[in-house]
């Protein structure tokens, strides 16, 4: 029995949809950790595309029982509202496959709204937010003044509750000459959809813990990735939370030694949405055509993704941050048409070569990648699934990507289809 944890190596976007449905074959319940509905995952299957927001990614699996974790920040409006449409898909969504933690704390209006003023009033100094409250919700998190779904099954919590988080909002709204929120029109708001969340709630620490002695296999599914971590990515242009693997952890409310394996999602090149420093980026017709070809545009805002060299000095980085232990890589196929591909192995700052990513922002904007250059392979990759049919170049490429960011490179993904998937090692079974 292993417990797995999935996370993505980059900025996110890296499919970690497909690869967390492919794995849930074999596990038996399919954790999300972190994030909220800011995180898309696009899943396809026989032809059939979900693209899911909040729901853990394993629901679109008959057999798999899914949950939020107490780390996730969820609208309530918005889970709702997903459930219905990914039901009209023929998705069953019930207290049987389906369970939210009673201390997730919820994402209400004014916090999307917060987060729009904020992002406007930015200027030039925008961070990328995708507006949906998620940095204002885990702020109120973290000040122990937010809303969590175990506030709505008292009313007279729920009052008390909203008095307190209430009175920190509306003194800023007051002062930015906005609307203040009423607490009454807003409690009855969350007590009217309250039994419909309710109906999922359970200890999810408790259940993990039944899960673990009944010899279940666990999927963690990262949102984002490692370089969006408030804490070891590229602050300030960075998500609210804590995108490394530990948080699956803390999280869910299991113990780090219960998990066994961690998974990097990497894609055979580079992605970025939103702004921030991005040493690989390319802003030429090379770029066009990798997102183009890969059809890079973000599931949940449909924002143009920028695109870049794969950086194999942010991947070996996040790896050792993360205890990595294999790679999935994924869109192999999006370089097919190539002649040259580019690897960046090293960067120059201030004239000085360095192998790591400051933490300084100035620094991370002004760093030049340092590259190595490798044939292309001018031929289909795509749909392949066995690694010795891999055109030689490409095998040339992907064992110097291998041997660069030192970790084993255990599955490549060759097209967004579950199937066409090269296995190099199992996680559940190695």
């Amino acid at each position: 029995m292993k417990n797995v944890v999935v996370v993505g190596s980059q900025w996110g976007d890296e499919g970690k949809g497909k690869i967390v449905d492919w794995l849930s074959s074999q596990a038996d319940i399919v954790v999300r950790f972190q994030g909220g509905h800011n995180a898309g995952h696009t899943i396809v299957i026989d032809k059939k595309i979900f693209k899911l927001r909040l729901l853990p990614s394993g629901i679109v699996r008959k057999g798999k029982i899914s949950i939020l974790g107490n780390g996730v920040v969820i609208d309530p409006w918005a889970l709702l509202n997903e459930i219905e449409e990914i039901k009209k898909q023929g998705v069953e969504v019930n207290t049987e496959n389906f369970m939210i933690s009673e201390s997730a704390s919820l994402i209400l209006p004014f916090h999307q709204e917060m987060d729009e003023i904020r992002e406007a009033a930015a200027g030039k100094g925008k961070i990328g937010t995708t507006r949906r409250g998620i940095g204002p919700c885990y702020e109120d998190k973290v000040g122990r003044r937010s809303i969590r779904v175990m506030d709505l099954r008292s009313e007279v919590n729920l009052d008390n509750r909203l008095e307190n988080v209430l009175s920190h909002h509306n003194t800023i709204r007051k002062g930015l000459n906005k609307m203040i929120f009423e607490k009454d029109k807003l409690k009855k708001e969350l007590l009217k959809i309250a039994p419909n969340i309710l109906k999922y709630v359970q200890p999810v620490w408790i259940k993990l813990d039944q899960f673990i002695n009944d010899r279940k296999k666990i999927l963690f599914e990262g949102a984002q990735g490692i370089l969006l971590d408030v804490d070891h990515g590229t602050y300030p242009y960075v998500t609210s939370s804590n995108t490394v693997p530990a948080t699956a952890a803390t999280g869910s409310g299991l113990g780090p030694n219960k998990i066994n394996y961690v998974l990097g999602i990497t894609k055979a090149y580079t992605t970025r949405v939103g702004s921030g420093p991005f040493p690989t980026e390319l802003n030429d017709e090379i770029g066009e055509n990798l997102g183009r070809r890969g059809k890079e545009f973000g599931t949940v805002t449909a924002r143009k993704r920028r695109c870049g060299w794969f950086d194999g000095v942010l991947v070996k980085q996040t790896i050792k941050i993360s205890g990595i232990n294999g790679i999935a890589l994924t869109k192999l196929d999006v370089l097919d048409e190539l002649k040259e591909i580019k690897m960046c192995v090293g960067y120059e700052l201030y004239g000085e070569k360095i192998n790591y990513l400051p933490a300084v922002s100035e620094d991370q904007f002004n760093i030049k990648p340092i590259y190595r250059s490798f044939t292309g392979w001018k031929s289909k990759t795509k749909g392949i699934r066995n690694l010795k049919d891999l055109p030689d170049n490409a095998k040339k490429y992907i064992h110097a990507l291998e041997d660069f960011i030192e970790a084993k490179i255990s599955s490549i993904s060759t097209s967004p289809e579950r199937d066409d998937t090269i296995l190099v090692e199992d996680p559940f079974s190695n």
